[in-house]
C-alpha cells in the first residue's frame, strides 16, 4: 500500500503565500517524479508544477514565478510554496506521485485526497 498525505491548503488574500507539504509512505521502492495537480469547479484537473527524482521542475505557465516546487530527497516529501496568489489559483490542490512499488514491483501513478486552495478577500 502506498499512500500519499497532503497539508497546507486554507484561505488566503490575493497577493499571500501558501505552502503545501505532500508526504509519501508505504511499499515504495522508488519514486520517479512528483507533481502537484489542481481542479477548480467545473473546470478539468491541470498540472500545476512536477519534479523528476533529479530535481528538474516543471510548471505550467500560469504559475511561472510565482510557484516554486521543491523535495527533500528522492522519496520525499514533496512541497508547492505558492507566493502572489490570485482568485483564479482557487482550486483543490491534489499531490501525484510516478512510483515504483516494492511490494509487487509495479509502476503506477497515485493521489493525495486533495486541500483545498482558496484565494479571496
Amino acid at each position: 500500500q502506498v499512500q500519499l498525505v497532503e497539508s497546507g491548503g486554507g484561505l488566503v488574500q490575493p497577493g499571500g503565500s501558501l505552502r503545501l507539504s505532500c508526504a509519501a509512505s508505504g511499499n515504495i521502492f522508488r519514486i520517479n517524479a512528483m507533481g502537484w495537480y489542481r481542479q477548480a469547479p467545473e473546470k478539468q484537473r491541470e498540472l500545476v508544477a512536477s519534479i523528476t527524482s533529479s530535481g528538474t521542475p516543471n510548471y505550467a505557465d500560469s504559475v511561472k514565478g510565482r510557484f516554486t516546487i521543491s523535495r527533500d530527497n528522492a522519496k520525499g516529501p514533496v512541497y508547492l510554496q505558492m507566493n502572489s496568489l490570485k482568485a483564479e489559483d482557487t482550486a483543490v490542490y491534489y499531490c501525484n506521485a510516478d512510483l515504483w512499488s516494492s511490494g509487487d514491483m509495479s509502476r503506477r501513478n497515485y493521489w493525495g485526497q486533495g486541500t483545498q486552495v482558496t484565494v479571496s478577500s
